[in-house]
């Protein structure tokens, strides 16, 4: 079981990193993805400090950390459109998270616990394709220049 609570805290804090690294070097909006990059660290700070009740408050507002995700997925997709050709990879995690978020939160308590660990299992892959999508076309724009 704790296995899962710090597993549960180093993906909040690696996507609180990776947000914070966005924000250095993004050409705009850098206070959206700062917050975004502080929110996750503060999730990460307080699973690894209250261990004990991680699983089961994750567990309880599961949907809503998937909701926050995925609105900020489908705002980053919108907001790379000219920039990134695959934004709609992005956009389409976002509306996954949405969905996941909806349906997540009308589960009971046990199977919510299972939820966690699967869905944030999918939230890692989804967001690991997301990121070898934008390198390959980050990649062909250093090609083009």
């Amino acid at each position: 079981m704790s296995a899962r609570r710090i597993i549960v805290g180093i993906m909040f804090a690696v996507a609180g990193a990776q947000q914070l690294v966005l924000a250095a070097v993004a050409e705009s909006l850098r206070w959206l993805w700062a917050m975004f990059g502080v929110l996750f660290l503060i999730a990460a700070v307080i699973c690894f400090v209250n261990p004990e009740n991680t699983f089961a408050g994750m567990a309880d507002i599961l949907g809503f950390l998937f909701l926050t995700v995925g609105v900020w997925w489908t705002l980053r997709a919108f907001m790379e459109r000219d920039e990134n050709p695959a934004w709609w990879v992005g956009l389409i995690g976002g509306i996954l998270m949405v969905v996941l978020a909806f349906w997540t939160s009308g589960q009971f308590f046990l199977q919510k616990s299972y939820t966690l660990l699967v869905f944030a299992g999918v939230w890692a892959l989804m967001q690991g394709i997301t990121e070898i999508f934008r390198a390959f076309a980050m990649r062909s724009l250093r090609n083009q220049l």
